[in-house]
């Protein structure tokens, strides 16, 4: 297994992953597992690659099984929900600090193939992208649609997020998490992580 910033010559498998899990096209008997919620073309993973170092990936081999996706709110205030979150900044407090986009950055979304779930490729992927944006930023923001429990649990069980506040946007209900950068994931991490 190996864990790495993605290149321009990824695009197209993260692209295929992306379209496998996302809501608007994942079978329903996948849907309970866990789904994602923004849809990103090619061109703006190649801006999150080129101009953030945002994507990780998660290889077995030669094949890309997950992608963690962050980058500052600058990148991420093309889309209406993330403009409502960076309104909201000054209105957050985590780690007894107010939010803004300078101390913070958006984690997520991040997609596992379903055969992955369920192992160290979520720690480890979630590590990975923790160190790199850890250089840059104090706090990390996500946040998960409420109708997405196993994502929840993931994120709060298993990598030990924090929930900040709840909030609705466009008729949907949300968490909202934040975790300390400087903190190690809570699990050992299995795999050695290129940084």
């Amino acid at each position: 297994m190996n864990f790495r910033n993605a290149t321009l010559t990824d695009i197209p498998d993260v692209s295929k992953l992306q379209s496998l899990y996302h809501v608007s096209t994942i079978s329903e008997e996948d849907k309970p597992d866990g789904f994602v919620t923004t849809l990103f073309t090619e061109q703006q993973f190649e801006e999150l690659i080129k101009k953030e170092g945002g994507l990780a990936i998660a290889c077995d081999g030669n094949k890309i099984i997950g992608y963690a996706m962050a980058a500052s709110w600058k990148y991420w205030s093309q889309w209406p929900l993330f403009q409502y979150m960076i309104k909201d900044l000054p209105n957050t407090k985590y780690l007894g600090k107010t939010l803004s986009i300078n101390n913070s950055y958006q984690y997520g979304p991040i997609c596992i193939h379903k055969d992955y779930r369920g192992t160290d490729v979520l720690p480890n992927l979630f590590e990975f992208s923790r160190r790199q944006m850890a250089k840059r930023y104090q706090i990390l923001i996500t946040f998960i649609n409420k109708i997405n429990g196993r994502s929840y649990k993931a994120h709060t069980n298993k990598l030990g997020l924090e929930l900040i506040k709840t909030f609705e946007f466009n008729n949907n209900q949300y968490y909202e998490l934040g975790y300390d950068t400087s903190k190690k994931t809570l699990n050992q991490t299995l795999y050695p992580l290129n940084s």
